[in-house]
């Protein structure tokens, strides 16, 4: 590799409103480079590789390609200039076949159909539609048309976090050739396995800012979590939550069973055990399986393997409503999926009773409205907009949402990311109601991307990593340096204490 830098960001920044997306940060790309791009999530990754290929502009700092000034103001424009990226969701329009995809951003059709079948799809027919083609292989589809334009630079964002094992031995073997020829890949993943495999030096983001720059060498998994973690490492060791608080709070009996479940691609072998009276916390990094698991558990998803017990009872959901009938509700992170917004907050929370009817007949509407009302008053909702709850903000939509299963009584709530996007007083007044929840009885499985939220109002932590359980952590040591090591796969430290296998395992189960 030549010493001249082939693209060099500076002092990148991109603000969504209040929010600083990314700050100040930098990258330095050379010829013939493998260069992984790392950090917790929400550091800022997938944002500056929108900004580099032209998906989103820069509100800040200086790009050059070949050491000229370089603004990308559409994919179209970076493809001209040498980059093309591959995103983490497959960007095949669905509607379309395979071929009018191609034609739509110029792709060579014979180079594709050479990489496709060089990336083990040999059979691939171009008439197919999108939706008709398998994750995974839209995954393949979408590199092959990268790479059939011949970069200079790619840019792959978790490109083998959907792949089978050994579609993600292609793509790896496919990179290594691509350096080879002195053609560059910026590489995002989080699988140390993969950057210790593939890549020659890594810069690491944290809050937006890039905080290092590291050669990749045997044992560098450590300074690269401590560069994604910085002062907090040090504050998590010095104030370890005392023990004493989750030992003498009394859990039940099992509610949900997890069998080696496996649903779609990402989820592959997950078992574990919800007890009544307990928050349960799921971590995992994007794109590991949580989506596929609450979906499954919510009965929106159908799983391919494994069993779900409720009470001891097997369960197989074929709808939602199947799962709301076994006390289970779901509350998104998103809450326009659960809300119908131009109706009012009584009526938003009061759409279980009137889906609770099997046959026609008189709803009590006084039962009803005394459910509602002492759920608004117990979650402090603000209801002087309840005409459209699409006026609430977003803290109080999503109190909405969870004042529906009170309401409804619902035994187990499923919160995925709950707290995203809203206030922090507001973060708190949920965090007291679930543990209020949980001293009730109740069950909640509790995922959020906010990694230090798991010591606020868990009672213990569920990582998943590649698709399966690698470690289930005590509260009191499940801080964020704990958790960030378990989620990108790595093990405990030296003198940490032992993990619970499934929080309620049965006699002879094995540990994941």
């Amino acid at each position: 590799m030549t010493t001249a830098p082939l693209l060099e960001a500076t002092g990148v920044a991109k603000n969504y409103g209040a929010v600083a997306a990314l700050k100040n940060a930098s990258l330095t790309l050379l010829p013939g480079e493998v260069h992984a791009l790392m950090g917790a999530n929400g550091a800022g990754k997938s944002t500056l590789v929108k900004i580099l290929t032209g998906a989103i502009r820069n509100d800040g700092g200086r790009i050059t390609v070949r050491g000229r000034p370089y603004v990308a103001r559409t994919p179209a424009d970076a493809r001209r200039s040498g980059l093309v990226s591959v995103y983490q969701e497959p960007s095949l329009i669905p509607d379309l076949d395979v071929i009018s995809n191609l034609r739509l951003t110029q792709t060579p059709v014979e180079p594709f159909r050479e990489w496709v079948r060089e990336l083990g799809v040999p059979d691939l027919d171009l008439r197919d539609l999108a939706r008709d083609v398998p994750l995974a292989i839209q995954r393949v589809l979408d590199l092959a048309r990268a790479l059939a334009i011949a970069p200079d630079v790619m840019l792959l964002d978790e490109m083998t976090a959907a792949l089978p094992a050994n579609l993600a031995e292609r793509v790896i073997d496919v990179v290594k050739r691509q350096s080879q020829t002195g053609r560059s890949v910026i590489f995002i993943s989080h699988r140390f396995v993969e950057i210790a495999a593939l890549c020659d030096r890594a810069t690491v983001l944290r809050d937006g800012e890039t905080v290092g720059v590291v050669d990749i060498a045997p044992g560098v998994e450590e300074r690269i979590v401590e560069l994604m973690l910085g002062a907090k490492i040090e504050k998590a060791r010095r104030t370890r939550r005392d023990a004493g608080e989750t030992a003498a709070r009394a859990q039940g009996d099992t509610r949900i069973a997890v069998r080696n479940l496996r649903v779609g691609t990402k989820l592959q072998d997950v078992s574990f055990d919800l007890r009544n009276g307990e928050v349960a916390g799921v971590v995992a990094l994007e794109g590991q399986g949580q989506d596929e698991l609450f979906a499954a558990l919510a009965g929106s998803t159908r799983p391919a393997a494994g069993t779900i017990e409720v009470d001891g009872r097997a369960a197989r959901f074929a709808h939602p409503v199947d799962a709301v009938r076994e006390g289970i509700a779901y509350v998104p992170g998103d809450r326009s999926e659960a809300l119908a917004m131009k109706q009012s907050v009584r009526e938003n929370i009061a759409l279980p009773f009137s889906a609770a009817f099997a046959s026609w007949g008189p709803i009590n509407r006084r039962r009803e409205g005394a459910k509602v009302q002492a759920a608004i008053e117990r979650l402090q909702i603000d209801t002087r907009a309840q005409r459209e709850v699409q006026r609430l903000s977003g803290g109080n939509q999503q109190k909405v949402t969870i004042a529906r299963w009170i309401a409804a009584d619902a035994r187990t709530i499923l919160c995925f990311d709950p707290t995203r996007g809203i206030d922090v007083r507001t973060k708190r007044e949920i965090y007291k109601l679930l543990r209020e929840l949980a001293d009730q009885g109740k069950s909640i499985l509790f995922y959020t991307s906010e990694l230090e939220e798991i010591q606020l109002v868990c009672d213990r932590a569920i990582v998943i990593f590649g698709g399966k359980v690698v470690d289930i952590l005590p509260v009191e040591i499940a801080d964020e340096p704990a958790l960030t090591r378990a989620a990108y796969g790595l093990p405990r430290e030296t003198g940490a204490e032992p993990g619970i296998p499934t929080g309620g395992a049965q006699q002879g189960e094995a540990a994941p």
